[in-house]
């Protein structure tokens, strides 16, 4: 399988590299901000728009899910936050006249960067079978088209429904509402593809499937581990967070295959130290880890641990242990017999690193370990996770102030999608609850993840797929076998506010349903509607939209599934109100209040200034909902990448003018890359090994048990800070790469952090 470079790639002629940065933010920060907000919105909207994002009686970043402080800045976002307002709230428009013009065809080689350029979508479009190109379509010959193709399958498990991270918790309510009135749990998410090893770790060690910390816990912390993450382009919010922690004495501990600007100096834009003077320094030390070798680390600081409390008694928290844990003799058993040849081989680091490491952890009473996709995206990543659960518990880091778990999850509305019901595994007592409050029966068959939904579209088990928002194509592994079981589809609908690649790779028959964004008003004959969102520390608060939609055919999110809901099920599920839910939005949350433990008096707690705090038994109570009835200490067998001879180690990555899969422009400042996308980072020992030089392309070509060869033609190599024997490249271009079937033990998310590739050269 071979990646043609899109049509309008720039290639050699324009890319430009030049030296890594080694800070973040600063007034390059709000230089590019102002510059991206003033292409796409113009100044005074950009001004009206900015100043408005994460306020308590503003709007919520369709960013990152990074919770806002109680006190907060004016200008309360970061540079990617407003690269993602600017991409919603742009002035560009994608109307009818340009499907007229673009055929199917002439669209597919251009790049994600092209497609989302071009501006918001405004009318509901349609691609009837054998059409080349889409045509306007009105909303209720669209809801018409779903409902018919829904009706013909022979089963409703034919059906898959995939959910972003995007949708707010009512949108989302509803969705997984419909779909289970449909009869199918085929409900594939985001979270498949990136934290699901961190809520199968946590599900099973300490009951809940969600991080134990908030945002003062950072603040209080005398050590935080930031593992596997970039927050300076990621989560740029969260190094304010790092900043003030540090402020108040803690010590942070980067450990990461690359050195990434943020960790090394923030310079804070909204403070004088950040425009004129040097910045903080962040990490105290940076542990360069190999890819995948996150567990060991882990492994040697618990076995560390045991061996600290064997000389000085009352290290390890034992009343905790004893009182609140399961396991722990058969896991201390495991843990002291860790091999240093093995840990030393796994992570790549010298011994005395990891030891200097330790000495933080000894002198720390308080910490809390971060992380994201470097620790959730590799074969071991749930055993990895259970680790770092180990670790915190031996000194009883878990359920108390300045400590515990925290998984930084990405866009902002991912983990509330998930409390909304969002899961093709749900449990008996959810789907109790929901049948009794809208007198149905949900179906209990397990459904379909993200991977799985794949599979079964290439094998068309799978013949209708519904995206409510997202760019499944561009966030999916293995992109040919991806779009070939997309284009096996008989419908693929996507609900969208801006065009990309997966309008482009179209079923059969395909509808574009354009939405509403975080940014617009929202008005209903009742008035104007708000929504709700959950952050990543478990908080729920408001989102209002004020500016004008982009287009008077525009509907809600809510208003599409209520319609779709109508059209496809009838009387169905007679219990369920959609027209009241489109109507007024209260009225969803008076109903989720009902079903959905923790958001009693949901309608006026949401409305106090800031929202409100999820329940979290570990963290409020140290109550462990396992089926232990205790926090699970883990025996896990120690794993870790390896790659034969002659090949590396890949890992996709984001650049800073990227969130997900949305690409926001051509640059990675703090990498050094201007221009261009195709560029592969790795040692410069690997480059000579390889008879290569700074500058040549290269086909990068995954090697995987299947026999399958999947190529990414045509990236420049550059040398970087990398560990031997590991390379990065930029996803999507390099999605390409990793195999479908090559997942994480349990999770079942791609490997997208430790791909085995061989580079050739082109010629």
């Amino acid at each position: 399988m071979t990646r043609k470079p899109p049509a309008e790639d720039p290639g050699d002629a324009r890319l430009r590299v030049g030296p890594p940065k080694e800070y973040a933010a600063g007034i390059p920060a709000v230089t590019s901000s102002l510059r991206h907000a003033g292409e796409q919105m113009g100044a005074r909207r950009s001004l009206l728009t900015l100043l408005r994002v994460n306020q308590k009686e503003g709007f919520d970043c369709p960013g990152c899910a990074w919770p806002e402080p109680e006190h907060r800045h004016k200008a309360e976002f970061c540079e990617n936050g407003a690269k993602a307002v600017a991409e919603e709230a742009t002035v560009r428009r994608v109307t009818p006249d340009f499907f007229a013009e673009h055929t199917l065809e002439d669209l597919l080689p251009r790049s994600d960067y092209w497609l989302g350029q071009q501006g918001r979508l405004t009318h509901p479009m349609y691609r009837p079978a054998g059409a080349d190109r889409y045509r306007p379509i009105s909303w209720d010959d669209a809801f018409a088209v779903i409902a018919r193709e829904l009706a013909a399958l022979d089963h409703p498990d034919q059906a898959a429904f995939y959910t972003s991270g995007r949708a707010s918790n009512e949108a989302a309510f509803l969705y997984q509402l419909f779909v289970r009135g449909f009869g199918t749990n085929n409900l594939p998410d985001c979270s498949n593809m990136c934290h699901e090893s961190s809520g199968s770790a946590l599900t099973e060690t300490i009951g809940i499937g969600k991080g134990s910390v908030r945002l003062d816990d950072l603040y209080e912390a005398d050590l935080i581990l930031v593992v596997g993450q970039n927050p300076g382009t990621n989560h740029p919010r969260m190094l304010s967070a790092l900043e003030k922690a540090k402020e108040r004495g803690a010590c942070v501990i980067a450990v990461n295959p690359l050195p990434e600007a943020g960790l090394l100096r923030f310079k804070n834009p909204q403070r004088a130290s950040g425009i004129i003077g040097g910045g903080t320094r962040l990490a105290d030390q940076f542990l360069q880890i190999r890819l995948g070798g996150d567990q060991a680390l882990f492994q040697a600081f618990n076995r560390m641990l045991l061996e600290a409390e064997d000389e000085a008694p009352g290290t390890l928290d034992t009343s905790f242990i004893e009182r609140y844990t399961h396991g722990f003799e058969e896991f201390a058993e495991y843990a002291r017999k860790a091999s240093w040849d093995e840990i030393l081989q796994a992570t790549g680091l010298p011994e005395e690193e990891i030891r200097t490491a330790f000495r933080q952890v000894l002198a720390a009473d308080k910490i809390v370990v971060c992380w994201a996709m470097g620790l959730t995206q590799h074969k071991h990543s749930v055993p990895t996770i259970r680790d770092v659960v180990n670790f915190l518990l031996l000194r009883g880091n878990i359920g108390r102030p300045g400590a515990g778990l925290c998984p930084v999850r990405g866009h902002s509305n991912v983990q509330g999608d998930r409390t909304m019901g969002i899961y093709e595994k749900p449990d008996d007592a959810f789907l109790d609850r929901l049948g009794a409050e809208f007198a149905f029966t949900p179906p209990r068959h397990h459904g379909h993840d993200a991977v799985d939904s794949i599979r079964a579209m290439r094998d068309g088990e799978v013949r209708v797929f519904v995206a409510l928002g997202g760019n499944f194509v561009a966030a999916a592994p293995d992109t040919d076998l991806t779009e070939h079981g997309l284009r096996r589809c008989r419908l693929t609908v996507q609900i969208s506010t801006k065009l990309n690649r997966s309008h482009v790779i179209a079923g059969e028959q395909a509808l574009i349903l354009p939405c509403l964004g975080r940014t617009e008003a929202d008005l209903r004959p009742t008035g104007p509607q708000l929504v709700t969102v959950e952050d990543s520390m478990g908080m729920v608060h408001l989102s209002r939209g004020r500016l004008a939609p982009a287009s008077e055919h525009l509907l809600s999110e809510v208003a599409i599934i209520c319609r779709m809901a109508r059209a496809t099920l009838g009387e169905a599920v007679p219990r369920v109100p959609w027209e009241e839910f489109e109507a007024d939005y209260d009225r969803i949350r008076d109903r989720i209040e009902r079903v959905i433990p923790g958001f009693e008096d949901f309608n006026a707690r949401v409305r106090r200034p800031g929202g409100f705090a999820l329940p979290h038994p570990p963290r409020d109570e140290r109550r462990f909902t396992t089926a232990t009835g205790l926090a699970n200490f883990t025996v896990n067998q120690l794993e870790s990448p390896k790659a034969p001879p002659g090949r590396l180690l890949l890992q996709t990555l984001r650049s800073h003018d990227q969130y997900n899969t949305t690409i926001y422009g051509l640059d990675d400042r703090y990498r050094g890359i201007h221009q261009g996308r195709r560029v592969l980072f790795l040692h410069p020992d690997d480059l000579t090994d390889r008879g290569l030089a700074e500058g040549d392309l290269v086909d990068i070509v995954s090697e995987y048990e299947d026999g399958v060869e999947r190529r990414a033609p045509s990236f420049r190599v550059v040398p970087y800070p990398t560990p031997r024997g590991c390379c990065a490249a930029y996803f999507p271009e390099t999605n390409v790469l990793v195999p479908l079937d090559s997942t994480a033990a349990v999770s079942n998310t791609p490997t997208s952090k430790s791909i085995v590739v061989r580079l050739e050269p082109v010629s």
